[in-house]
């Protein structure tokens, strides 16, 4: 018989534990994706399909602009998840199985629907129908210039929680992003929102900067949003995610088709808990992020938020073969 310091031993094979995250609005920029659709016909296919569920040709505009039109909430949405799925589709065609290859998929507020026609819960058609009504709902929610949010840095969520409740005075002043990296937005009531860019300087707060954002998103001002959403949702077709979805709002995996639906009717008025998020996927074990889509943002986030994450960003070609060597 032989002996295990004397017979060769098989290394088991290492798995590096992926999940796949999904920007948000703020990513976009004219002529994303424009290289990935010259490149891959299955990505082309996807903004072919996007334009026809639409009505019309959102890939111009995408492509070509004016950057003001792109930026409008309602062509932002999908235009962002129209880019996210043709990276998505780039990588299968140079033979990337998501089911198989990702353990977790997560998105960033509009990113949860991409993260979710990724998984397979929402056709890509559907997911693009929604995102329209979604920004249309959240434009019309609260008249311009009665709402606002702003970026708040280097105060910890429970201090920014009592700042807003002593900003509030009859408005409203909520957390609605914890990004990470010192990074807290705030949204509400113009004049809440002011007394509490004020309250934060005074607590310690490095900086409190007034973001330029057509409406005040998820604060409790989104409600005739959300209840828009939970009539839209219903309409819809939502199957079990291939892989388990970080919820935004529960900053933990569902894969429930009706939770599903609750939390993504509940995710317009409450807070993108993004920094739990990404330390629930540290905590599960989880070695690199694959940021799919336009931009960097979500990659840079992740750095300052675990040293455990490493990430890498998929939104052109070259990018596609370098993450793909990479996960080899």
């Amino acid at each position: 018989m032989g002996s295990p310091l004397t017979d060769p031993q098989p290394f088991p094979e290492f798995r590096m534990t992926l999940a796949m995250i999904f920007p948000g609005q703020g990513s976009q920029s004219v002529g994303m994706g424009r290289e990935l659709a010259d490149s891959f016909p299955e990505s082309r296919r996807v903004f072919e399909e996007v334009d026809e569920a639409l009505g019309e040709r959102l890939s111009a505009t995408i492509w070509d602009g004016p950057e003001d039109a792109l930026t409008l909430t309602s062509n932002a949405q999908p235009a962002l998840m129209a880019v996210s799925i043709a990276a998505l589709r780039a990588l299968e065609a140079r033979g990337f199985d998501l089911g198989a290859r990702a353990d977790f998929v997560a998105g960033h507020s509009l990113g949860e629907y991409s993260a979710l026609a990724a998984a397979g819960a929402i056709s890509l058609a559907d997911t693009a129908r929604l995102l329209r009504i979604r920004g249309d709902a959240m434009q019309a929610a609260v008249p311009p210039g009665e709402g606002a949010m702003a970026a708040i840095l280097g105060l910890d969520d429970a201090a920014l929680a009592e700042v807003c409740a002593e900003a509030s005075q009859g408005g409203v002043c909520q957390i609605a992003n914890d990004n990470g990296g010192g990074q807290i937005v705030v949204s509400g009531t113009m004049a809440s929102v002011e007394r509490g860019m004020a309250l934060a300087l005074e607590r310690g707060a490095k900086r409190a900067i007034a973001l330029s954002v057509s409406a005040p998103f998820h604060s409790m001002l989104m409600q005739p949003a959300a209840e828009r959403m939970r009539e839209a949702l219903a309409e819809v077709s939502i199957a079990p995610p291939r892989v388990p979805l970080v919820s935004n709002v529960l900053a933990s995996a569902i894969s429930d088709p009706a939770e599903i639906r609750e939390r993504l009717v509940e995710q317009v008025t409450g807070q993108v808990r993004w920094r739990e998020s990404m330390t629930y996927l540290a905590d599960g074990g989880v070695d690199l992020l694959m940021e799919v889509g336009s931009g960097k943002v979500l990659a840079g986030l992740a750095k300052r938020i675990d040293k455990r994450l490493a990430a890498v960003s998929v939104g052109t070609p070259a990018d596609v073969d370098a993450t793909l060597a990479r996960l080899a």
